[in-house]
């Protein structure tokens, strides 16, 4: 960023900080109260050594003719051509970002035998400059001029000045400054005012001499068009030779030594430097043009995709799944460390409104997270201590463990809303769906990193998950909110660790294993965000990296065919364009913005910016309104361009060169603040009550049900609650049950056809 930027700067200098107005369009001369006579009224050629300055004119009858502002590539040429067949030799005051730009054109004006002095390096007005600044102008002209035709001058032409009668106070001090540096100035006694384009005869008499006195005459070969100035040169000079005036340089015509001389080769070297540093830029410049270009357009299109996807998906989720799904659910969650919010997660589980097993994995916890959970004492809920391995093998201990054939994973910061379960198993209706996505929410969404993040998961993840949906390419069910079937992930050999993204790498392996990942955005779930930018970059990080890593495992999915390739050339091409390829510019259009805002039309540069927030708001407007929230939080929105987003990409830039470098990240655990709350108010409508089963009870109920054979048969959507089905005799003092033959109850008929029986 540091060495683009610093290249923009000098380019933007280089180039737009050019001024191309016309030497004649010079305010008027300020005070000359500082201005020596002999400089007032003196020659045009001037030394302005210490306190005696001296000044020199052209002899009689000779002129010295100059051409300003140049080269250029169009009209230098032609006044050379017009130069050499009348055989008049000319003193050219050249503009060092011109000079570096067409290096050739300078060769060849000295090869012609004719002269080159310094016009300043962009142009700039030095009796308005400060002292570094001007001494910048003149050193980078003269390298650029070293640097083309390997010779310097000490020749100095300041732009906007005329005649020594127009001096003042202000261009004398600078012109003081240059002497200091080694340059004679070199103003004029004749303007032939060809800047102006008066007409080809205007300029002839504007550059006729009165008289046979020595003349300084000015005329321009660029700065606009110059074809006046071509045609009045091949009569002005015929008719001025035929008049007795011959043509000199301007050190020939005051009898002075060539100023021009060969540039040390240290000089010599930097000028060449700095002219592939400005032809670098302008290559540099070309090329993020273009990207920028590509960028938005690519930007253009993924925002009307996602939308006329989430607006498709929006109204196929209207028709139901199948057959409601009924069959019970095993839950399992992941904790390490979580006792901050473990125990609202878990009883969020329990409220649902449909039955579950829930199975907490402690994966090594040193902050009493298991003996939280056994301490609650709450039915149905399992607690398995493992030595710390790491998210993955708590998860397959979870799927080992587990009851049921649909699973439910859940990281230990979320919470399930009561209907969340039962909405995220009904696309298992469908036999090909091995996974579904369900729609996490965040529940700390107080400040503005709450917020950023809150607009992120609305509009950034659920509309891309729609997409995917549809696309039939889902890379990533997440980790807070997911459903499994079990012989899936037992055919794919469960949750695999060689990525620090497991659930996105669990979900590419099911894709490429030919089941179908869905999303279902009415399974709603709350999760913890980082409350810290420290915390976010720890964990987008992690995400990030593994996510790059799961691509590069599945990256021979790209020459797959069926689920497998939809996956590798829609999924991982669209996750490479998107979340790592564009990413990657992040830095290049804020250092490019900054530029545009400098160097190029401001209005222009804040009118995209608006248009580029606009897209956005309407993306988010939308978005809001399909996951039916509040949005309220998107005055935040114009906001998330000046911190978030920059946070986002440079987390895509570090994950990058991490990965390129070939480093291996440990996994890094998000802090927990304890924002979970489990709701209190009475369940939904929907929910079917249970009412509290000591644990006595449950565990007994669970190990019948897992000891049954017949206990995880789904395969006729019959559900059995164990072989044999207890009795439970509900007798406060001492809870007992005993066995009892019950038939399997047909899930099939779904809830609103099923029996009193089936419902006791």
């Amino acid at each position: 960023m540091v060495t683009l930027a610093v290249a923009l700067l000098l380019q933007g200098y280089s180039r737009h900080m050019f001024n191309d107005a016309a030497d004649g369009t010079a305010a008027p001369p300020g005070p000359a109260t500082s201005v020596p006579a002999t400089v007032a009224h003196g020659g045009p050629v001037v030394d302005a050594v210490g306190d005696r300055p001296h000044t020199a004119r052209p002899q009689a009858r000779t002129i010295a003719l100059t051409f300003d502002d140049g080269p250029d590539p169009k009209w230098t040429p032609q006044v050379l051509d017009v130069l050499r067949r009348n055989h008049v030799h000319a003193t050219f005051f050249v503009v060092g970002t011109l000079a570096a730009q067409h290096p050739e054109l300078l060769r060849r004006i000295i090869a012609e035998g004719n002269q080159v002095g310094i016009h300043t390096f962009t142009h700039a007005e030095l009796a308005t400059l400060p002292p570094w600044y001007q001494s910048l102008e003149l050193r980078e002209a003269q390298l650029a001029v070293a640097g083309a035709a390997g010779v310097t001058t000490s020749l100095l032409r300041p732009p906007y000045s005329s005649g020594n009668d127009a001096v003042d106070d202000a261009a004398w001090r600078s012109m003081q400054r240059a002497r200091q540096q080694g340059y004679l100035s070199v103003l004029t006694t004749q303007d032939s005012e060809d800047w102006q384009r008066p007409g080809v005869a205007r300029i002839i008499a504007n550059a006729t001499p009165h008289g046979t006195a020595g003349q300084i005459l000015l005329m321009h070969d660029a700065g606009g068009d110059r074809s006046q100035t071509v045609a009045a040169l091949r009569t002005l000079l015929p008719e001025l030779k035929a008049r007795g005036f011959h043509f000199a340089t301007v050190s020939a015509s005051v009898g002075m030594a060539d100023p021009v001389r060969p540039a040390s080769s240290g000089n010599h070297w930097q000028g060449l430097g700095l002219i592939w540093v400005l032809r670098s830029g302008d290559l540099v410049l070309t090329v993020l043009d273009w990207l920028m270009l590509a960028a938005g357009a690519l930007s253009v299109l993924r925002a009307v995709a996602v939308l006329v996807a989430a607006r498709r998906h929006s109204r196929a989720r209207r028709n139901p799944w199948g057959p409601p799904v009924t069959a019970p659910a095993s839950v399992i969650v992941p904790a390490y460390n979580e006792s901050a919010g473990i125990e609202a997660a878990v009883r969020s589980l329990l409220a649902s409104d449909h039955p579950v097993e829930v199975i907490v994995v402690d994966d090594g916890s040193t902050d009493g997270t298991a003996d939280l959970v056994e301490s609650l004492g709450l039915p149905g809920v399992r607690v398995i201590r493992q030595r710390n391995a790491g998210k993955p093998a708590a998860l397959n201990t979870g799927i080992a463990a587990a009851s049921h054939d649909l699973l439910v994973m859940v990281d230990g910061d979320t919470v399930f809303e009561p209907d969340a379960v039962r909405m995220l198993l009904q696309p298992f209706a469908d036999a090909r769906v091995g996974a579904v996505s369900g729609n996490a929410k965040v529940i700390n969404r107080g400040g503005l990193l709450g917020r950023w993040q809150h607009i992120e998961y609305v509009v950034g993840f659920n509309l891309d998950r729609r997409l995917f949906d549809l696309a039939q390419c889902m890379p990533t069910v997440p980790g807070a909110v997911g459903g499994f079937r079990r012989a899936a992930l037992l055919r794919i050999g469960g949750v695999s660790d060689a990525t620090l993204a497991e659930d996105t790498d669990l979900t590419m392996a099911l894709c490429r294993d030919g089941w179908r990942v869905v999303y279902e955005e009415r399974a709603k779930a709350w999760t913890e965000a980082p409350a810290s930018l420290g915390a976010l970059w720890k964990q987008r990080y992690r995400w990030c990296y593994g996510t790059l890593q799961a691509m590069w495992k599945h990256r021979g999915a790209l020459l797959q065919r069926g689920p497998a390739g939809r996956l590798g050339r829609r999924g991982l091409g669209y996750l490479l364009l998107f979340q790592a390829l564009l990413p990657l510019l992040g830095p290049v259009v804020d250092v490019f913005t900054l530029y545009g805002l400098i160097f190029l039309d401001p209005v222009r540069i804040i009118g995209l910016w608006l248009a580029f927030v606009l897209v956005q708001l309407v993306m988010g407007l939308y978005a809001f309104r399909l996951d039916h929230e509040h949005p309220g939080s998107l005055w935040s929105l114009p906001l998330q361009q000046f911190v978030y987003r920059q946070l986002m990409y440079l987390v895509v830039v570090q994950s990058v060169f991490t990965a390129l470098a070939g480093t291996r990240l440990r996994w890094q655990r998000m802090e927990r603040y304890g924002s979970l709350q489990f709701p209190t108010g009475p369940p939904p409508p929907s929910a079917v009550p249970v009412p509290a089963v000591p644990t006595a009870l449950a565990d007994i109920w669970l190990h019948e049900a897992h000891a049954s054979p017949r206990a995880n048969d789904m395969t006729a959507g019959v559900g059995y609650y164990g072989h044999h089905s207890p009795i439970v005799y509900s007798d406060p003092r001492q809870p007992h049950t005993e066995p009892y033959e019950s038939a399997p109850l047909d899930y099939q008929r779904g809830p609103d056809r099923s029996t009193d029986q089936d419902r006791a």
